[in-house]
């Protein structure tokens, strides 16, 4: 695939996760090495700023914890400022394999969708996800397609890809906690085209997720109502 005349950003949101960071920059450039990336250190009490610069990347430090929505959003609007043609999302825990990324970029290049979803789910191998965090999955992948007829998958992956529509429309507004299966009604309501690829993600290696047992159930209802406020709100248009 040519990405010679697209000018890429990978968006790499990070607490704390230092022992993870510095790799998951260091894969992105060996397998991508036409790739910026830029790590948004979320208020991190760990040397994962220090780490990823170490490893090459920019780094954005805000100044405490303001969560998923945020840094992400943070990574759009420096994406647009700095006129990127397409922005990938991949954790800095190191879940996500630096290897699909040119897989998420290609449709995109091609014209061919607006945001693209890396999916476990499709071909089923690596790593599953935990069973309370299959729950809210599977139930997320039911309201999305009652609601908007999408036929996702994977809707809490954040292993994504985003082309210049969707880079402008959520510099301005992104979901802002546990965001994933919102932005994918965003996108679907927008009148963006999504298209979901196959991905093998991994096990974390260090540190702990932040959705565990006794959050999914407040997880599965925020996001629930957000998606249903979205809804019937005035729609944004790409």
């Amino acid at each position: 695939m040519n990405t010679r005349n697209q000018k890429i950003l990978a968006i790499v949101p990070a607490f704390n996760e230092c022992g993870n960071i510095g790799r998951t920059v260091s894969e992105i450039h060996r397998l991508s090495p036409g790739i910026d990336v830029l790590v948004i250190n979320d208020g991190s009490s760990d040397d994962t700023p220090h780490e990823a610069m170490e490893a090459g990347a920019k780094v954005i430090s805000l100044p405490f914890n303001l969560g998923i929505g945020a840094a992400v959003q943070t990574g759009f609007k420096y994406a647009k400022a700095h006129q990127y043609d397409i922005a990938v999302q991949i954790d800095g825990d190191g879940q996500h394999d630096p290897s699909f990324v040119e897989q998420l970029i290609d449709p995109i290049c091609r014209r061919e969708a607006d945001m693209v979803v890396g999916s476990r789910f499709l071909e089923k191998n690596g790593y599953q996800s935990s069973f309370s965090r299959r729950i809210g999955i599977n139930f997320f992948v039911h309201l999305i397609n009652v609601l908007t007829g999408a036929n996702i998958t994977d809707p809490t992956s954040g292993f994504r890809a985003y082309g210049k529509k969707l880079i402008n429309l959520f510099s301005e507004y992104y979901p802002y906690d546990f965001p994933e299966p919102e932005a994918i009604v965003v996108t679907q309501q927008a009148g963006g085209k999504i298209v979901e690829l196959p991905v093998v993600m991994r096990a974390r290696e260090a540190g702990s997720s932040s959705i565990r047992y006794f959050k999914t159930l407040y997880y599965m209802m925020k996001v629930t109502l957000a998606i249903l406020l979205h809804m019937i709100r005035q729609r944004p248009q790409i």
